[in-house]
């Protein structure tokens, strides 16, 4: 497959490939057809489920990516690596949410189910512009679940110090995406270089937000959005303008991709 590329292109959905609508601009979706046609391989690297993620793919034509922070891997409709979470330990994340009043989200590869509805829940899911998940407190007894939302404003040291075998992405004021410790972009990245036999093409990445932290740094050249983090554009090759402003355009057009 290796032949195939010029090189891969890694790209973060909200505040980078995502407009402020949480949608792909007609534009944006213009230069990703034009940068595969050009010999190099896009891939979404995001913290979204494959669920979520439909309508990007579909305006890009995108079909290979990183979801849930590098928990499920898809080329092609087929999965590539699947971090799943033991049931054991979500019933003991169940119970200190249950405990602090918090509600918590479930995420398999096809489905997202959470186990209260409340404020968080509702406040975080509006914010990203995606349907409020159904409550099915139960869901991940029977489900392979790969990723957790925390919804808490307040409570992220509890669950720190309560479950070291998590790693935590705050990425907003009302929820924490939750992995099992050691996935994470970067872990996407290199298992989906190695299972697609792409070592050695130059790689390239977009984003914004604590979460592509790992992303950044692991990637030859990293490029980062007007609006992103200081760290993020601490980590930058290139800082490209805003999301707002179809800052993906400039930023494949600094680098020659497109």
């Amino acid at each position: 497959m290796r032949s195939e590329y010029r090189g891969v292109v890694f790209f973060d959905l909200d505040g980078t490939l995502l407009n402020e609508n949480s949608v792909v601009s007609p534009d944006v979706g213009v230069a990703i057809h034009q940068l595969r046609h050009n010999g190099y391989l896009p891939v979404i690297n995001t913290g979204r489920s494959p669920l979520e993620i439909e309508a990007a793919c579909a305006a890009t034509g995108i079909d290979t990516f990183i979801s849930l922070n590098g928990s499920y891997l898809a080329h092609r409709q087929q999965p590539v690596y699947q971090g799943i979470i033991e049931t054991a330990l979500i019933q003991r994340m169940v119970e200190l949410a249950t405990e602090l009043n918090d509600s918590l989200s479930f995420y398999s590869k096809d489905a997202i189910h959470a186990i209260k509805d409340d404020a968080n829940l509702r406040a975080s899911y509006d914010s990203i512009h995606t349907p409020i998940p159904t409550i099915v407190p139960d869901f991940y007894l029977d489900h392979e679940i790969l990723m957790l939302l925390v919804l808490t404003t307040k409570n992220d040291q509890i669950y720190a110090e309560r479950f070291p075998e998590f790693t935590y992405y705050r990425n907003g004021p009302y929820s924490i995406d939750t992995v099992r410790k050691g996935n994470s972009k970067m872990k996407g990245i290199k298992e989906m270089i190695a299972r697609l036999d792409l070592v050695g093409l130059p790689t390239y990445g977009f984003g914004d937000g604590p979460n592509d932290l790992t992303m950044l740094n692991y990637v030859d050249h990293p490029v980062v959005m007007a609006n992103g983090i200081t760290a993020a554009k601490e980590a930058a090759e290139f800082v490209t303008s805003s999301n707002r402003e179809d800052g993906i355009i400039k930023g494949l057009q600094h680098f020659a991709l497109i």
